[in-house]
Formats: C-alpha cells, structure tokens, sequence
C-alpha cells in the first residue's frame, strides 16, 4: 500500500491510497489554491474535478484511468449542471458513476468527489 500525498489533508484521511493496482482517492471538495469555495454548481464542480485531476496526477494516472465516481450534491436541483460538468471533464471517457443527493457538505460546499482508478503496469 501507498499514500499519495498531493497536498496536506486537515483530517484524519489521505488523499489517495494506491493498493494492489488500484487508486483510492478521497472526497475532494472544491476548494481552490487559496483554500476557499467559490462560485455556483458549475465552477464548483469544475474545482473538485481539478482536484481530483491533481490528485491522480501525483498518482501517476489520468483521467481516463477513472473507473468509477462518486458524486454528492446537498441537492438532486443540481444534477443536469454536475452532468454537464462531468461530462466536458472527462470527454468521450465514461467511468461508472453514482450521484448522490446527501444535504449539507462539509463547508457549505455544493459538490464532492471520490474516485477509484487503475493504475497501469509498465
């Protein structure tokens, strides 16, 4: 097992776990450089994707390594939005996917994120 450590999680969690050829990657919120959240739906979910992509970045993977999301949203409102989002993100690529309408993130946020990829053998 390894941790990838993009960046300092405040809780007690690592922002990813490689384990037998597979990414574990966290819930990422939309938090941007300068540790805030900002925006509507759209920009928030284009924020937690970049995350996820930095995430998977330090991992030594892509985007279309995903092979399964989890999305939750306080609202179901939002789902055409986050489709959307999604969809521009990860192009002609389609992992498996949940959305999940849970009420109130952590933060206020409107979007969070987690991921599980393949990690290539080379």
């Amino acid at each position: 097992m390894k941790i990838i450590l993009p960046n300092q999680s405040k809780g007690h969690y690592s922002p990813a776990v490689e384990s037998n050829g597979m990414l574990y990657v966290s819930g990422q919120l939309p938090i941007n450089e300068s540790g805030e959240i900002k925006g509507d739906i759209a920009d928030q979910t284009r924020q937690a994707l970049q995350n996820l992509a930095t995430v998977l970045h330090a991992a030594g993977v892509n985007k279309n390594d995903v092979v399964q999301c989890r999305l939750y949203i306080p609202d179901v409102s939002y789902w055409d939005t986050v489709n959307q989002e999604y969809a521009a993100f990860f192009g002609t690529h389609k992992p498996a996917r949940t959305i999940v309408p849970c009420g109130i993130l952590h933060y206020n946020a409107l979007i969070e994120i987690d991921a599980i990829a393949e990690i290539s053998v080379n």
